[in-house]
């Protein structure tokens, strides 16, 4: 059974999300043109942005980072985007030599080790290549829901980083159901370890799928503590490491 089967159930007030998810991406491209980003984790929620910014045409740019340990699958999603919108999208990648130096320095599997260090990786093969993706930005978009974990509950639909920069989050009152409704009916393209039980994708030593009854965002990071499962993307405040 794919995700589209699986989950495609839209709320009573579809439309009204679609709508108003419409608007918020045309104000971000009205106020900040040129200088606005939408942050593609290649996942469901960011390809129906995608969707919704490559089918009316908006003048906003797409970013992904490109962490050097994604699934495969996740990496296909990219031509994928490139055939369907004809839109490029700007792949930031870590600095290699950071890289071979954290790991030299704490090997391939220290994420599993403490949270300090699995943070230390997010660090370097995701926050540093983000501050490139919006050093030139004064606004940037994400895939961001209520629903997708506690410490996303009260997500508003627009918001201030840590730097200044404003952030939108067109999607924060939409349901599981509702994304997947919009991918059936505009038939998004969308990352195939979807439909092997990954709600939540991420870094593929850090994802797993999740089992029936188990939280949306129980696959990521799923040896650690509920609270800790952020990797600094989207929390304020949150310094690089050194």
């Amino acid at each position: 059974m794919s995700a589209i089967d699986l989950h495609a159930r839209p709320s009573a007030d579809f439309e009204s999300k679609v709508a108003r998810a419409l608007d918020l991406l045309r104000d971000a491209a009205e106020r900040f043109p040129g200088r606005v980003v939408l942050a593609n984790s290649l996942g469901a929620e960011d390809m129906v942005l995608t969707d919704l910014i490559g089918r009316h045409q908006l003048p906003i740019a797409l970013g992904t980072l490109d962490t050097g340990v994604l699934h495969a699958e996740t990496l296909a999603v990219l031509p994928r985007i490139r055939e369907r919108y004809g839109i490029e999208v700007e792949v930031y990648r870590p600095v290699q030599e950071a890289v071979i130096e954290f790991v030299g320095r704490h090997g391939e599997r220290a994420m599993y080790e403490s949270v300090q260090l699995r943070k230390g990786c997010c660090g370097v093969r995701k926050l540093e290549p983000l501050s490139r993706m919006l050093a030139e930005r004064d606004a940037w978009i994400t895939g961001m829901r209520r629903e997708q974990s506690d410490n996303r509950g009260n997500v508003p639909f627009e918001d201030q980083d840590d730097k200044g920069r404003v952030k939108f989050n067109p999607l924060a009152d939409w349901t599981w159901g509702d994304v997947w409704h919009y991918i059936k009916l505009h038939d998004v393209p969308y990352n195939a370890l979807h439909d092997q039980f990954f709600p939540s994708i991420g870094c593929a030593p850090c994802t797993r799928a999740i089992s029936l009854g188990e939280p949306f965002r129980a696959g990521r990071w799923w040896w650690e503590d509920e609270s800790a499962k952020e990797c600094g993307l989207h929390v304020k405040q949150s310094p690089l490491p050194a």
